[in-house]
């Protein structure tokens, strides 16, 4: 293969390495230059022409809508019926807690358009005690993200005729899915072998005394299985070590007698 006077493969362009990226960045969510333009006029359009929209920008290739609680309904619906928009599917409604804010919930719904394959995601903010109006009439399937929503955040919704929990039990105390909601939660779920039954109470911490001895149980096993006759030699010498002031007796010498006795008649 010819090759040019760089060292490379002809044909072959050399790359600017001066530039701030080895390669041209990718266009945020994998769309092309023109899909993101496409979402950007759509963006501006809702920013500057619906009323209570107070900003719109597209964000890792989706069009991010922030608006206000007070024209959610009317938005929805121009955002389903407008053929520019034709958001004809709800997808999700999910919560997100921020509980340093006044209004720490924000609402999240996102949204499918299938004939013109584009999504768009809205968020208004509230508060525990403010209602956001419901969109089940919009989309019915909403019903099931607004009771999802309720039950885990606390997030009410006026209009909705069906508000009750869809994930916790029933009794259920607190919203799990708060910041501020304990990690070992309020009541706990166990089976009663006495009363033969499952039985909710109140969450007990209770723990019984442990003493930590810090010793690795390697370190506390002196015998290994087949080693009991080794273990018995280790504690005979440990016996005789103990007591220093006895001597062990001397080896007999060869004439029978023993060492350092003398050879005379006894008294």
């Amino acid at each position: 293969m010819a090759e040019s006077e760089a060292g490379k493969p002809a044909g072959v362009k050399a790359v600017d390495r001066t530039m701030t990226g080895f390669l041209p960045a990718a266009p945020q969510g994998g769309l092309s230059s023109a899909e993101v333009a496409r979402l950007e006029a759509l963006g501006m359009l809702l920013s500057t022409g619906v009323a209570g929209v107070s900003a719109a920008a597209v964000e890792h290739g989706e069009l991010v809508v922030h608006a206000s609680r007070d024209v959610l309904l009317p938005l929805m619906v121009f955002l389903r019926d407008e053929p520019r928009f034709a958001f004809e599917q709800c997808m999700d409604i999910c919560g997100v807690d921020w509980p340093e804010r006044a209004e720490r919930f924000e609402v999240v719904y996102n949204l499918l358009s299938v004939s013109l394959n584009q999504r768009v995601r809205v968020i208004v903010r509230t508060d525990e005690a403010s209602l956001v109006p419901s969109v089940h009439e919009i989309w019915p399937s909403a019903t099931w993200w607004e009771r999802e929503a309720w039950d885990l955040f606390g997030i009410l919704f006026s209009g909705q005729p069906d508000h009750r929990r869809i994930l916790t039990d029933y009794g259920f105390e607190g919203h799990p899915l708060r910041k501020d909601f304990p990690l070992t939660g309020h009541v706990e779920v166990r089976y009663d072998e006495e009363r033969k039954q499952v039985v909710n109470e109140r969450v007990r911490l209770t723990q019984d005394f442990r003493n930590f001895d810090f010793i690795s149980p390697w370190e506390g096993m002196v015998t290994l299985p087949g080693d009991e006759k080794a273990h018995v030699a280790r504690q005979g010498a440990s016996a005789s070590a103990a007591a220093p002031g006895l001597a062990p007796p001397a080896a007999p010498a060869s004439g029978g007698a023993p060492a350092g006795a003398s050879g005379g008649a006894k008294p």
